[in-house]
């Protein structure tokens, strides 16, 4: 990877077909911050923070698994980022790519920055549940999250390749996405990681992908708690270590088991929630996830919140006790269907604030 400085420009930068250096970038900024839509506001303030004298930018986490707190990113392993997700994605200057996400999180500022290092041609758009019904072109790159994508099926196959990231993907959609000609990917990463650091192949594989595999200069290795460390020298100063359990396959590829702070000890068996939820996600179509509870038993019991009717479901409980995927002290306990979960400002799922709002 060459090394680029954050004052880079590429030549062949463009915003919604208009050829964009440095100077006419900060001019775009303070308009769009004058603007009266909220989305250019964000975008706006995001590209003078990006265009001033500091080197680093600071962000928000997503709070999915804890309180949201402001960190600093240094501008130097943005730009390392998206040079590696060029790269890992084959993107060519000029390449035409859609902006959907609000500039607010890490996800909607690294395309920004994706685009200026890269020199893509990039259409800005209002974020939208279904951006493609916002324009009629046709695009080689794009970042949404799975919602979008969800509700943009037909029109997906007018852009080439799609990351997804912000929430995990259901068996509903990921069984759809395998008809479409789009190259769909499922991202890993977090804020402090400046995005995904990690790929699995979504579509399009001749056995279904379950690992995820390193961007260039990123390698993995695990902690006693056999959680995924991260060594990315070229964007996070130090190694990254999570609370993130996996199978690690190699330094570089690793499978995804689940999040070690909602580990279920039941009856001296460890119960991985997020393991359960991939096993019985062709069983439901919304949003769902495994919890637990105190048993005087077990000690600890699995339960699985559903957001929806129970009369939408009226075999699951039977079809999960018989799926032989699932292990007998996987099956979870008690099904909850609750009218509404708690989600954070990107839409990712607060289990234990949903889990709260509806205990007795």
């Amino acid at each position: 990877m060459n090394e680029i400085d954050y004052k880079f420009v590429h030549p062949d930068f463009r915003i919604n077909g208009f050829p964009i250096d440095r100077e006419r970038l900060i001019v775009l900024a303070v308009a769009y911050v004058k603007d009266g839509l909220p989305y250019r506001k964000s975008v706006g303030r995001f590209l003078l923070d990006w265009l001033d004298d500091r080197d680093y930018v600071e962000a928000t986490t997503s709070g999915s698994t804890g309180i949201p707190k402001q960190i600093k990113l240094k501008k130097q392993s943005m730009v390392n980022s998206a040079l590696a997700t060029g790269e890992y994605l084959k993107l060519s200057p000029k390449n035409r790519a859609l902006f959907c996400l609000p500039a607010d999180f890490i996800a909607g500022k690294m395309m920004l920055i994706r685009a200026i290092v890269l020199g893509l041609h990039l259409d800005i758009i209002r974020p939208s549940s279904m951006p493609l019904s916002l324009t009629s072109k046709n695009y080689d790159f794009c970042a949404m999250i799975p919602l979008q994508a969800a509700k943009s099926l037909t029109d997906l196959p007018r852009v080439k390749k799609v990351i997804l990231g912000g929430a995990s993907i259901d068996g509903e959609l990921e069984a759809k996405l395998q008809n479409i000609s789009t190259q769909v990917f499922s991202s890993y990463g977090m804020t402090e990681t400046i995005s995904h650091i990690a790929m699995r192949r979504v579509n399009h594989t001749e056995e279904p992908e379950t690992t995820y595999k390193a961007l260039p200069n990123v390698i993995f290795t695990q902690d006693d708690r056999s959680c995924l460390v991260i060594n990315a020298p070229l964007i996070a100063d130090h190694p990254v270590i999570t609370n993130d359990i996996v199978h690690l396959v190699s330094h570089s590829e690793f499978e995804w088991l689940g999040r070690f702070d909602n580990i279920i000890n039941s009856g001296g068996f460890k119960v991985f929630p997020e393991s359960v939820e991939r096993k019985i996600k062709k069983y439901l179509h919304g949003d769902y996830f495994i919890s637990k509870e105190p048993d005087d038993e077990l000690g600890q019991k699995a339960v699985l919140y559903v957001q929806g009717d129970e009369k939408e479901y009226p075999t699951l409980a039977h079809d999960i006790y018989m799926d032989k995927e699932v292990l007998k002290y996987e099956v979870p306990r008690q099904i909850y269907f609750v009218p509404e979960f708690v989600y954070t400002d990107n839409q990712k799922i607060r289990r234990e604030e949903t889990v709260k709002k509806y205990q007795k």
